[in-house]
């Protein structure tokens, strides 16, 4: 892992084609802009996870969603006919 230090408006360039420049610090956070290739994946890391475990999840089936359907209606008072 490279460790940097850079100031707001100072850029650092991965590649030939990907530039990313510090546009604002904060104490709560570093606002970044990121120049790349548009058939360059950007995606923040828990967005990452997250799709990760929505596709390791499993899957439901039919009955399972009645049978909870079911349940909710009745809890909330709902009629099923």
């Amino acid at each position: 892992m490279l460790i940097l230090r850079r100031k707001k408006n100072e850029s650092l360039l991965i590649g030939e084609n990907i530039r990313i420049t510090i546009v604002e610090c904060a104490s709560d956070g570093v606002r970044l802009a990121i120049d790349a290739p548009k058939q360059i994946s950007i995606l923040r890391e828990e967005l990452s996870e997250a799709e990760q475990a929505n596709k390791t999840a499993p899957i439901s089936d039919k009955d399972s969603v009645w049978m909870l359907q079911s349940v909710l209606h009745q809890r909330n008072g709902v009629d099923e006919k």
